[in-house]
């Protein structure tokens, strides 16, 4: 077990069993944080924290822990198993997600409620439960929600996915100002198109073509330059910005451009 008065810093981070969550934290254990890997997928979460313990053995600075973001209880513990591992938190990365894409008169309630449940409840929820820990010692920390150029435009399909990451930018803006002065700082990422794997099984030929021609850097991201804007973003070289939206979307988002055919865009 981790020594609980250690100084190395940790962070939290939800939705880290692959794509964006996973480069998160692999981003943290480069740079010499401990990592609490939460995810509501179980198998995944084992094989991920087998492969990151294998990568460099660092089993001392890792931790697990199967969890449903939109859960209360399973928050609660999660967040209190970090606290007796590690014995602090310094870094919240709200990056778990769901998705359904639907036009609104499709789109049920438990659908609708499903998608907010995870994406804004669970950061609500996280940030809840982790600031006291943050807060021990006046220490403070730093909180970055993973939103999306879906809650910053509006576009068709995403009645349930845009309106949780529109949400959950507002939501972002009530924790800066309600925690800052305490000392944590809370930021939003709003990604553009990323290529995960999940990207490359929805994305077709044409939707990535389409990409390809109305984001002005004519590329999708990757999960690494998410990770890279994150990082900085708790980090002291971050330590005036709080209260902030960043796009990472190669430009997608300042062109002010759409094409009916982007569909599944992030």
């Amino acid at each position: 077990m981790t020594d609980p008065t250690s100084t190395r810093p940790v962070a939290f981070v939800t939705g880290a069993a692959r794509g964006i969550g996973l480069a998160i934290a692999r981003w943290f254990l480069a740079h010499g944080h401990a990592v609490a890997l939460i995810d509501i997928d179980a198998d995944t979460l084992e094989r991920t924290e087998r492969a990151l313990v294998d990568d460099d053995g660092s089993a001392d600075r890792i931790l697990a822990v199967h969890c449903d973001v939109s859960k209360a209880d399973q928050v609660a513990r999660a967040v209190a198993a970090t606290g007796t591992r590690f014995g602090r938190i310094d870094a919240l990365v709200n990056n778990a997600g769901v998705a359904i894409f639907k036009p609104i008169l499709q789109t049920s309630f438990e659908e609708f409620r499903h998608v907010l449940g995870t994406n804004l409840d669970g950061a609500f929820l996280c940030t809840q439960a982790v600031a006291p820990i943050m807060l021990r010692g006046g220490r403070g920390g730093a909180v970055v929600n993973i939103a999306s150029i879906s809650g910053l435009r509006a576009s068709t399909l995403r009645v349930a996915y845009g309106t949780s990451k529109g949400a959950l930018i507002h939501l972002t803006k009530q924790q800066a100002i309600e925690l800052g002065n305490a000392g944590i700082r809370c930021n939003a990422i709003a990604p553009g198109p990323v290529d995960t794997e999940m990207a490359k099984l929805v994305h077709t030929v044409a939707i990535r073509s389409d990409y390809h021609d109305v984001i002005p850097l004519n590329r999708y991201g990757t999960p690494e330059e998410i990770a890279g804007a994150v990082g900085f973003l708790c980090s002291e070289q971050a330590a005036y910005i709080n209260g902030q939206v960043l796009a990472v979307d190669g430009g997608f988002d300042a062109s002010g451009v759409g094409l009916p055919t982007l569909r599944r865009n992030a």
